[in-house]
Order: structure tokens, then C-alpha cells, then sequence
């Protein structure tokens, strides 16, 4: 009979000595540390058509092992397959004996979606089709991460989900997510952080909005956009009204999984380490505000999806290591 690794349950992150601080452990990760072991991970891509008329592209790597199970990354804010953390995860699924999904949120796979619209930390109704479809074709539930966007998104489909979502998911994961959208948007959106993160989010969300308003002439105020310098403003032109939002604020709130983390109702980690520039540790969810199906883990530091580990120059695969352990044996059973 299979038994828990020693980190599921808990984990002890402790950045290396020679990486000090959330930016440079964020920043490191993200373009300079290992992403796998070996050669690049490549994918098989599908093109889905949505229930809408347009369409998504999922990237796929399927185990050699028939009936192997599913892992399913859901990507960060103009994230792909091609990021660090999807390519640790995926040369980890690998190893472990099981098929990986990476789907994308439309218009993060390099080509431009149809549709007047895009996509957003709350778009759990995208999350629900991509799994069910996926699960369709699986010998079982899904084991499920979201990453920053993608692990809110993630989260607040398993809460519309209720006992229901156990039926699709074995255990869900978020890591690093604005749980909190307003509490992050604002932290982003202010000193450093604005003139590095949200500077660099904006230099790919612009153009393609451009492209979108040059599919959908009149979709938004060309002007208001290009003036945009946070993503509060960018939000307020494009993101909240594309999406059914009545202003940033309505969308922050709205979107925001962490009021709802009590209504979880299967195994759910929530992994936030407490020097996150993107999300300070003041807006992270307490013991007592959430529910028995979820278990916290705050590690003093790990910035932004970052986590690097190892000597120098380090690598990104010890998150996904006690991320899937985690999922794979989940200490939490409501």
C-alpha cells in the first residue's frame, strides 16, 4: 500500500542563503533557474472550440501507461506552457505516472482568440468546461493546480462547484494566488512592484487588447487603454467590462476566492508564501476563516511563484514536488 511522503501535510520551504527577499526570488525563478532536469518539455496541442464559438488550445502529454491519471495545471496571468513552473510540473508528472494538461486561457497560447473577450481571475465557468471535458476522458478525478490567476480561478469553480466539484477533482492546489484581488491589485499597482510586475504584465496585455478592439472595432475606449499605467486602469477599460463587471471594483470582488474558502467542500491546498511581493502577508487567509477541507501553507519566503532551491544557479522543482506530493495524499478529508 502506497504511504505519504514526509511533505505531505506540511512544508518547511527555506529559500537559498545566496537568494534573499521576495523580488529576487520572484524574479530569479521566473527567468533564470532550471525549469527541468533535461531538454525543454514538448506538447501535443488540440484546439477546443468553446461552448461559445471560440476557441482554447490545450497542450498535452499524455503517460505511455494506458489509464495513467490526469495532472492539470491551470497557468498564471500570461502564463503558458512554456513557463518555468508548467515545465517543472510537467518533467514531475512524467517521472510520477501521469498524463499532463496544460490548458490556456484564450489568447495566452501565442494566437489571438475570436471572441470579444478574454480572461480573468474569477472565470471559473471556463474552468468547470475545460475539466469536465478532461475528465471525461480520464480513468478518474483530476488532480488539479492553478497558478496565481489560474489557482483563483481554480478555486472559485471548486466553491461554485460545492460537493459536486469532488466528482471531477480528487484535490485542487492554488499557488501563489490573488486570493485577494483587491489586496493584491492594490499592492502591485503601487512603488516597485508598479514600475517592474505591472509594467511587464501591461507590455503583453496591451497589444493584444489592441488586437482585440482591432477585431471588435468600438469593444472599448482605445484612448482610456493606452493611457492605462496599473492594472486597476487596464481592468477598468478592458478586463471588467469584457467580462460582465460593472467596474474593477465589482470585479475584484467578485472574482476573489478568499470570502469563499469555507463553502470548499473537497481537499484543497492553498499555498501563499508570506513574502510574495504580489500579495503582502497582512491579506492572506487565516486558520479560522476557512474550511476543514483546507489546508494552509505560508512559508516565510518563496516571492512569486518562485520557490528556487538547490545551489547556485538553483532550480524551481521543489514546489511542484510538495505540491504533488500533497496531491497525491491530501491530510485534509472534511
Amino acid at each position: 500500500m502506497a504511504t505519504a511522503p514526509p511533505t505531505a501535510g506540511t512544508w518547511r520551504y527555506r529559500a537559498p542563503a545566496w537568494l534573499p527577499g521576495g523580488h529576487a526570488q520572484t524574479i530569479w525563478a521566473a527567468l533564470y533557474a532550471r525549469r527541468t532536469r533535461g531538454q525543454a518539455l514538448t506538447f501535443e496541442r488540440e484546439r477546443w472550440t468553446t461552448p461559445d464559438g471560440d476557441f482554447i488550445d490545450v497542450d498535452l502529454r499524455p503517460h505511455p501507461l494506458p489509464g495513467a491519471p490526469w495532472l492539470v495545471l491551470f497557468h498564471g496571468l500570461e502564463g503558458s506552457s512554456a513557463s518555468s513552473y508548467a515545465q517543472a510540473f510537467g518533467e514531475l508528472a512524467q517521472e510520477r505516472g501521469l498524463s499532463y494538461a496544460v490548458p490556456h486561457f484564450r489568447g495566452c497560447s501565442g494566437e489571438l482568440n475570436h471572441g470579444p473577450r478574454a480572461y480573468h481571475s474569477g472565470d471559473h465557468e471556463e474552468i468547470g468546461w475545460i475539466l469536465a471535458r478532461l475528465r471525461a476522458q480520464a480513468p478518474g478525478p483530476l488532480q488539479v493546480v492553478g497558478i496565481s490567476l489560474g489557482g483563483n480561478a481554480l478555486l472559485r469553480w471548486a466553491q461554485e462547484q460545492g460537493a459536486a466539484a469532488a466528482a471531477t477533482a480528487s484535490a485542487v492546489a492554488a499557488v501563489c494566488s490573488p486570493i485577494d484581488l483587491a489586496g493584491g491589485g492594490a499592492s502591485i499597482d503601487a512603488g516597485f512592484n508598479r514600475r517592474v510586475y505591472a509594467r511587464m504584465f501591461l507590455q503583453t496585455m496591451k497589444p493584444k487588447a489592441l488586437a482585440k478592439l482591432a477585431q471588435h472595432p468600438g469593444l472599448f475606449d482605445r484612448q482610456r487603454l493606452l493611457a492605462a499605467r496599473t492594472l486597476y486602469e487596464f481592468d477598468q477599460v478592458f478586463t471588467a467590462p469584457l467580462h460582465g463587471f460593472a467596474s474593477t471594483e465589482d470585479y475584484w470582488r467578485r472574482a476573489s476566492a478568499k470570502p469563499h474558502l469555507a463553502a470548499l467542500r473537497l481537499p484543497a491546498l492553498v499555498l501563499n508564501a508570506r513574502n510574495d511581493p504580489f500579495l503582502p502577508a497582512r491579506h492572506l487567509p487565516h486558520a479560522g476563516e476557512v474550511g476543514r477541507w483546507v489546508r494552509l501553507w505560508q512559508p516565510r519566503e518563496g516571492g512569486h511563484v518562485g520557490f528556487p532551491a538547490g545551489v547556485f544557479p538553483g532550480h524551481v522543482q521543489a514546489m511542484p514536488e510538495a505540491v504533488l506530493d500533497w496531491l497525491q495524499f491530501p491530510d485534509v478529508q472534511g
